[in-house]
């Protein structure tokens, strides 16, 4: 907003034609035998050049559409892929905690711990085991709230293949087909193709 450039100017005009393009997309909840709660979570390291930041991404989906979703730059500089992805998942666990007290207060209490789809197979076995922490003493201990959480079983790290990655929509440029693929699987759809 300082000093604005040409890229910014373009960049603006490209996000104000997709939200043009998509004034008819919503996501449709329908009843489903699905409500369990599961977390998806992704991180680009380094991803922005000028400080060396990553940017993360979560989200959540609960039955057949995305109910909790975001996208926001690490605020340390994270030295590796898995301390990027663990600063990320660490991150995307604290929205699940918050989320699994809204449903208790709705009465829809989750009997199992909550899923969460990682592509990154370090940060899973950092998240899982402690001898690991000698490699790891430079993470900041906050960030090890995953551990806790992940020791008592209230959250299961699994692998996600990339392609599968419902996150990546949220932290890097993607190609039209994969883009519409993952959005796709967040429920969003076509509302007046819907109420047809």
């Amino acid at each position: 907003m300082e000093l604005p450039t040409k890229i910014h100017l373009i960049t603006a005009k490209r996000v104000l034609r997709y939200l043009q393009g998509t004034l008819n997309l919503g996501i449709l909840y329908t009843k489903s035998n699905d409500s369990e709660l599961k977390g998806w979570t992704d991180s680009d390291y380094a991803g922005d050049i000028d400080d060396r930041k990553s940017t993360y991404g979560y989200g959540y989906m609960y039955g057949n559409g995305a109910v909790s979703w975001s996208s926001k730059k690490q605020a340390i500089v994270t030295l590796s892929t898995t301390e990027a992805e663990f600063v990320a998942a660490a991150s995307c666990a604290c929205q699940r905690v918050w989320l699994r007290r809204i449903l208790e207060q709705h009465k829809q209490t989750q009997l199992t711990g909550t899923v969460i789809f990682c592509d990154n197979t370090s940060s899973i076995k950092l998240s899982k085991n402690l001898v690991m922490y000698g490699r790891c003493k430079h993470i900041d201990v906050r960030y090890h709230f995953l551990r806790d959480l992940n020791k008592d079983g209230t959250v299961q790290m699994s692998f996600c293949s990339s392609q599968d990655q419902i996150a990546d929509i949220m932290t890097k440029a993607l190609k039209l087909e994969t883009f519409c693929n993952l959005r796709a699987k967040l429920g969003m759809c076509y509302l007046i193709e819907v109420t047809r």
